[in-house]
């Protein structure tokens, strides 16, 4: 279920390497979602898969004592919605104007692979929050994910951050206060240049890459 979709007219593109399904594959009508809409929602029934064109995705879990848990960012290109189960375990919402692609729960050898392929690699990109989580100071965290969202672009940069500092906060574990002092330190040492809240140009990627050894 789309919260607040609207159809536009156009066909879904294909990023070569993302993870998708073969009913993603064929042209599909592009839904548009406004910043913190909702896409679906924990407890929701499960089924769909979607893709985002272009856009951003956070994926998320609320605790009985109200704490949101952050567990995955969705990109351009890349594909979010696989369920073990019959309901949602998470919330879906887009960070700002997003289009997405959905498909129905897919059947045949070709997509039952593809959907293998998905799988794993949610739980890879699992793992390896785990391993960021697991790490021993903010700015270790910080500069995995820096590099980590920088991969996943492309090796563009400057890059893109369409999350907020709440959001990365909520996904590496630490506080609005400790991202944005993270931040401000790597900027003080020339490890990167904020061009604005968004937007951040990796100056010196070795020194992040060292950080995460």
């Amino acid at each position: 279920m789309f919260a607040g979709a609207r159809p536009a007219n156009g066909h879904s593109r294909q990023t070569p390497g993302a993870a998708t399904t073969a009913c993603l594959q064929r042209p599909r009508q592009i839904s548009l979602i406004g910043p913190d809409e909702e896409i679906y929602r924990q407890g929701g029934r499960s089924g769909s898969l979607y893709r985002v064109e272009f856009g951003a995705v956070r994926i998320y879990r609320l605790h009985a004592d109200g704490r949101r848990h952050v567990v995955s960012f969705h990109l351009a290109g890349e594909t979010f919605g696989l369920e073990v189960g019959r309901t949602r375990s998470f919330f879906a919402e887009a960070m700002v104007h997003t289009g997405l692609t959905s498909a129905g729960s897919t059947s045949g050898e070709t997509a039952s692979q593809e959907l293998m392929a998905l799988a794993l690699g949610e739980m890879i990109r699992a793992r390896e929050h785990l391993l960021v989580l697991g790490r021993q100071s903010a700015l270790e965290k910080l500069a995995a994910f820096l590099l980590d969202i920088s991969d996943r672009q492309g090796d563009l940069n400057p890059i893109d951050l369409p999350m907020s500092r709440i959001d990365i906060g909520d996904y590496l574990g630490m506080t609005i206060e400790t991202v944005s002092r993270s931040f401000s330190k790597f900027r003080d040492e020339g490890v990167l240049r904020l061009h604005n809240a968004r937007t951040v140009e990796l100056l010196r990627p070795e020194k992040l890459r060292q950080l995460c050894q």
